[in-house]
């Protein structure tokens, strides 16, 4: 699993392919460890699911903690191009209204940044 990591107007821009299943989970918990450090307080995050084409429960599990994190310190966490069985799962595990949805990358960004 590779994971893009950009920067736009202060939102950290997270963009994983592949799973985010076993190990690659470990990956972009520890890429998203690496990155928020350095965004100071109201830390912004977007994570671009676009190239993901699983994610198990232990990736939605690292992605409430870094919500959680995030909060924590005033930021905001948004999420965009959700397929549908990542969105399903999400839905079922009743997290739905926990991250922010975008319709593109611009959007997210003009909003997290604000």
């Amino acid at each position: 699993m590779a994971i893009d990591v950009t920067q736009k107007d202060g939102v950290i821009v997270l963009k994983p392919s592949g799973k985010l299943i076993g190990s690659a989970v470990s990956d972009l918990r520890k890429t998203i460890d690496s990155e928020l450090p350095d965004s100071g307080e109201n830390p912004r995050l977007l994570v671009d699911f676009a190239d993901v084409t699983m994610m198990d429960s232990s990736g939605l599990g690292t992605l409430m903690g870094t919500h959680v994190s995030i909060a924590k310190k005033g930021g905001r966490i948004g999420i965009i191009n959700v397929g549908t069985n990542i969105k399903n799962l999400i839905i079922r595990s009743r997290l739905i209204s926990t991250f922010e949805h975008f319709d593109s990358e611009n959007e997210a960004v003009t909003a997290l940044a604000s």
